[in-house]
């Protein structure tokens, strides 16, 4: 199995930040990503960013690295995880929301199934959780680009608010630092153990 991670948005992307500017989401996701990317191969499955860059790499050139891998792998050997953090606001002021999410694709898919793996992590890490439960799974759906034009299971994690303080604070910390590192690879692997390495 292939576990591709998307770092979300560059340095140059405009906002995507917190109000005080501690937190920029490029940065942030950057670093979970390699984060997960490390633990991932210690513990013996392969983790691969598919942007090294720190610059923003369109959506289009993004999911046509994620499908090349598709394609040389072959879909059902490849996920791929988009890594985000979320914002209620302009990203000028402080808001009041908080919580964890994960984005599918609308339909009934593997991304499903993948993102339930993620929820059950984030939830047993004690994270408030923000579901969607209409369709019987907790994620939400929409027409997501990175998420819309991949050709694997994918899912795009939104990790907290960069706009709320408290979030921020756990976010910034060692320990939020570990539990949303913890949450992505423990979501993943349960993944992997029950959907792919059972069959």
């Amino acid at each position: 199995m292939i576990v591709l991670i998307d770092n979300g948005h560059g340095k140059d992307t405009a906002g995507k930040r917190s109000p005080d500017g501690r937190l920029l989401e490029y940065a942030y996701a950057r670093e979970i990503a390699l984060r997960v990317e490390k633990a991932l191969c210690e513990m013996g499955y392969g983790g691969t960013r598919i942007v090294p860059e720190e610059n923003d790499i369109p959506l289009p050139e993004r999911c046509s690295r994620v499908n090349d891998i598709c394609n040389k792998s072959g879909t059902d050997n490849v996920i791929l995880i988009s890594i985000h953090c979320n914002a209620a606001g302009n990203g000028l002021q402080w808001m009041s929301a908080r919580g964890w999410e994960a984005w599918t694709s609308v339909g009934d898919t593997n991304a499903d199934m993948l993102a339930t793996c993620l929820y059950d992590a984030a939830e047993k890490a004690g994270f408030k959780m923000r579901k969607d439960m209409t369709d019987g799974d907790p994620d939400k759906e929409g027409h997501l680009y990175i998420l819309k034009h991949t050709l694997c299971p994918a899912v795009l994690t939104e990790n907290l608010f960069q706009d709320n303080r408290e979030d921020v604070e756990y976010l910034l910390s060692e320990e939020g630092k570990e539990q949303i590192t913890k949450l992505h690879v423990d979501g993943i692997i349960k993944y992997i153990r029950e959907y792919v390495e059972a069959d």
